[in-house]
């Protein structure tokens, strides 16, 4: 049997290539006689520079740049830089929820300044075309940060800079390019994890970035000002916080779009054409599929969701080994768990077991949906 193995990253554990080894080396032991073919994707959040350089982009060179983290520490964040002018930027290298300990997690002090040192490194090494993977993030300043860190002047009433994170969002005032450096000629799109737009980015990943009810509220009244200020003084069209993906990554998706004129991709369509995903489907008989925690959000967007359905268009099965699944989901494709419990000491040894159980039932799943 032809398997396809087409995992997203676990984030905080495993990357998508870690991910897809240890997913085969499962399957392997119990099943060694099947034809494997390890195809790491990403939707554009954690990961997406992993996936690439696993295949696609494996000869891209590797830039690191000394950027703000989520927190406004310095940090080292990696970019990829390909032959023809292309550039790659993750966003979770700079500002990723996974490398911020939880007791640090407040979307109020967090910021996406990072990007923005990102992307400025990628147009001055050259790049005529920037792709930038959303998601991950501990972020929710809409991009403000973003901006911030390419020189945007961004300001509250009294004419004094605003500060970086989600603190002060709700007081902006003004925004211009006063120290923004030439974009003529560069094309950025950005690649969205989620089809979500800006204003219900707080209430749907605001918990899980370390924001309570009351940071919620604050992060929705920040996002509400900031978009005012977007359209009235950047020229932001005002349909554009309605456009799916605007609210990815904390509404980075939507700073980006309406002070750089990017263009907002589904992220897993985009990764998915660029490793040849359809086309290696069309030979397999069956697809695995998997993430760190399959949730609500796992069908908006994201790899889980994108993959199982472009099996189920050319009528092949597909199943996922998952790390959990959250509380009151019900996942539509089969699915083996690792850690319900969250990861343990050797996440990879967890979901080795879990796909060797997966091919160890599967015979038996003659039912199994496509």
């Amino acid at each position: 049997m032809r398997v396809v193995v087409a995992p997203d990253s676990f984030a905080g554990t495993l990357g998508p290539a870690e991910a897809a080894a240890a997913i085969a080396e499962g399957w392997r032991a119990t099943r060694p006689h099947d034809e494997l073919v390890l195809l790491p994707m990403s939707d554009g959040g954690e990961g997406l520079l992993d996936a690439l350089l696993a295949g696609p982009l494996r000869d891209a060179t590797v830039h690191v740049a000394d950027v703000a983290d989520a927190a406004g520490l310095a940090c080292d964040a990696r970019w990829l830089l390909t032959g023809d002018g292309t550039a790659v930027i993750e966003a979770a290298e700079a500002c990723g929820l996974s490398r911020l300990d939880p007791a640090r997690r407040d979307p109020r002090r967090t910021t996406t300044w990072g990007v923005g040192q990102l992307l400025d490194a990628a147009r001055t090494a050259g790049a005529r075309r920037i792709l930038v993977g959303l998601g991950g993030t501990a972020t929710i300043d809409g991009g403000a940060g973003a901006l911030s860190g390419l020189g945007f002047r961004l300001t509250v009433q009294d004419g004094s800079g605003l500060k970086i994170g989600g603190e002060d969002l709700p007081r902006v005032t003004g925004a211009a390019r006063t120290w923004v450096a030439d974009w003529d000629g560069v094309t950025v799109e950005l690649l969205a994890d989620v089809t979500d737009v800006l204003e219900d980015a707080p209430a749907r990943y605001g918990p899980q970035k370390g924001a309570d009810e009351a940071g919620v509220a604050h992060a929705e009244r920040g996002l509400e000002a900031w978009r005012a200020v977007a359209e009235r003084e950047l020229g932001a069209p005002p349909g554009l916080a309605a456009e799916p993906g605007t609210g990815a990554a904390g509404g980075l998706g939507y700073g980006l779009a309406a002070g750089l004129g990017a263009r907002i991709r589904l992220g897993a369509r985009a990764v998915a054409g660029v490793t040849g995903l359809e086309a290696a489907i069309a030979g397999a008989e069956l697809v695995i599929t998997g993430e760190g925690r399959l949730d609500a959000t796992s069908q908006a967007g994201k790899v889980v969701g994108w993959v199982a359905g472009r099996a189920a268009a050319q009528m092949v099965d597909v199943a996922a080994v998952v790390g959990g699944v959250a509380p009151g989901v019900t996942p539509t494709l089969p699915v083996e768990l690792a850690a319900q419990d969250g990861p343990g000491p050797d996440p990879y040894a967890e979901v080795v077991a879990a796909a060797a159980r997966l091919a160890a039932r599967w015979p038996e799943r003659t039912d199994a949906p496509a």
